[in-house]
């Protein structure tokens, strides 16, 4: 019998197997699941049951107070529909009575219901018999009825209010005790729920592995056909599903390749040859390049970066730390990234955000930087490392030695054919001259602070990008009145000619 069930499984097609696989495993989890909520379902709907008592308590002292309320008023005024609210109350108190214990027990609870119900009966006798005598006109009658029913309407009120006390321990106690069940419950149900996953999932591996292990030597002998070793079979299988056609073509497959393989070695070593040479150069190409962007990063400014981040960690502890050096790893990481490819708004004003957070935490906080950014600009492109240069060299040439707290102000702007970026510090400023000689190609030095990308650079690349020499403006009313950058994006292109005065 085993034979032949092993037999039918190594016949059935993979699609089928692995249907019956998941199939097994999800009937199991499902299964093991619907138990678990069965039992946290019943657990809390004995939880919600446990204060009903109360409340039925609190239903019995509402419509009590409501009987005498409707008789009292009955006497006052003789009127009908006092006296209909006060049969229909009547009615209403006679129902809930029907809930109370009246077997003869000794737990104080039941016997507290048995009293209230006994002395009710009573009650109800007497204000039937005032309600009477108030009707015959009999008034002697109808004032000494009402007051023994005013004294039983005090004692069976304070029995309610007792009984309704002792009820509400007593489900506190219970409350409790269920919660503290539903707690271990939970617990088993999750040890349930792990065994079952544990035991679903190594009969899954046990029955997976007639597939996977076929799957796996083709995977390894295709892998040393790759290599060039055609000399390798598949061991075959006895199979009739899709491995078994699979392994027994592979390995026909294998031997044609030898065959062919042989006939072209000479020729496919000759490309081989050339393709090597071609793959050499390549990576000659790619290596200059990086290493012409790596070196754009100017190694003191990382040092001196990571150095700030090491003395930060010894002033306090590390969620600072943790914060400075995920903002350090962000610059990097966006400087390496985006080389020469393009960035959005948003991703330029990120970087300029972590660069000067990057300041901040080395120069305790000297920068003061504004932003006011309009949200539907943020999604344009632009060239990559744009901004975070601009703001450098504000902080480098213009608020770096100043004596008054430095300020940098970052403003994007979304108008109809254009984006206006504008960068404005309030340090020391310059004299046309210097204005002039940025803006047709010189350059101030770079400190060991910078990161090694200049205003030329920025200026250049966006001439490039947008073919444009009107993109990039410059502004300071003179030394010490600060500086302001002004870039116009366009978002459609435009012929627009560069400006040295002016905002």
């Amino acid at each position: 019998m085993k034979n032949k069930w092993k037999h039918l499984w190594e016949n059935l097609p993979i699609a089928r197997k692995l249907f019956l696989e998941v199939a097994v495993t999800a009937a199991t989890l499902f299964a093991s699941n619907l138990f678990i909520y069965a039992q946290i379902n019943q657990m809390v709907e004995r939880m919600n049951s446990v204060y009903i008592s109360n409340v039925n308590l609190n239903e019995l002292s509402d419509v009590f107070s409501d009987v005498q309320s409707f008789m009292y008023k009955y006497l006052q005024v003789k009127d009908s529909e006092s006296l209909t609210d006060y049969y229909r109350a009547e009615q209403d108190y006679r129902k809930l009575l029907e809930g109370l214990n009246v077997a003869v027990t000794d737990n104080q609870i039941q016997i507290l219901e048995k009293n209230i119900r006994n002395m009710s009966d009573s009650y109800l006798a007497i204000t039937d018999e005032t309600v009477q005598a108030k009707r015959g006109q009999n008034v002697e009658k109808y004032k000494s009825s009402y007051e023994s029913a005013l004294k039983l309407y005090q004692f069976i009120n304070h029995d309610i209010s007792v009984l309704n006390s002792r009820q509400f321990k007593n489900n506190s106690a219970s409350y409790q005790t269920l919660q503290a069940a539903l707690q271990y419950l939970e617990v088993i149900s999750t040890v349930i729920l792990m065994i079952v996953m544990v035991i679903s999932l190594t009969v899954m591996m046990m029955m997976t592995k007639d597939i996977v292990t076929p799957l796996t030597n083709l995977a390894h002998t295709a892998k040393l056909v790759g290599q060039g070793n055609f000399h390798v079979k598949v061991p075959t299988l006895s199979t009739g599903d899709e491995l078994g056609i699979v392994t027994g073509t592979f390995n026909q497959m294998v031997d044609s390749l030898d065959e062919y393989v042989n006939k072209i070695k000479e020729s496919a070593e000759k490309e081989q040859e050339m393709k090597e040479r071609e793959l050499l150069m390549e990576n000659h190409l790619k290596e200059a390049q990086l290493k012409y962007l790596q070196s754009q990063i100017n190694p003191h400014f990382l040092f001196n970066s990571l150095n700030a981040g090491v003395q930060l960690a010894m002033m306090e502890d590390a969620e600072k730390t943790s914060v400075f050096m995920e903002k350090m790893a962000d610059f990097f990481r966006y400087n390496v990234k985006k080389g020469s490819r393009d960035a959005t708004i948003r991703e330029e004003v990120e970087a300029v955000e972590n660069y000067v957070y990057i300041l901040n935490v080395r120069f305790a906080g000297d920068i003061r930087y504004h932003s006011k950014i309009d949200e539907e600009a943020m999604d344009f492109s632009i060239p990559s490392m744009i901004l975070q240069p601009l703001v450098e060299n504000a902080v480098n040439h213009g608020i770096r030695n100043i004596e008054r707290p430095g300020e940098i102000y970052l403003t994007v702007e979304n108008h109809v054919e254009k984006i206006e970026i504008r960068i404005k510090d309030n340090g020391a400023g310059m004299e046309k001259e210097t204005l002039d000689r940025i803006l047709t190609g010189g350059q101030a030095a770079e400190g060991v602070n910078s990161t090694g990308i200049g205003i030329h650079n920025v200026i250049s690349r966006l001439e490039l990008y947008y073919n444009d020499d009107g993109i990039f403006h410059m502004f300071s009313d003179g030394e010490d009145k600060g500086t302001t950058v002004v870039l116009r994006i366009p978002k459609r292109g435009g012929d627009v000619h560069v400006s040295h005065t002016g905002s």
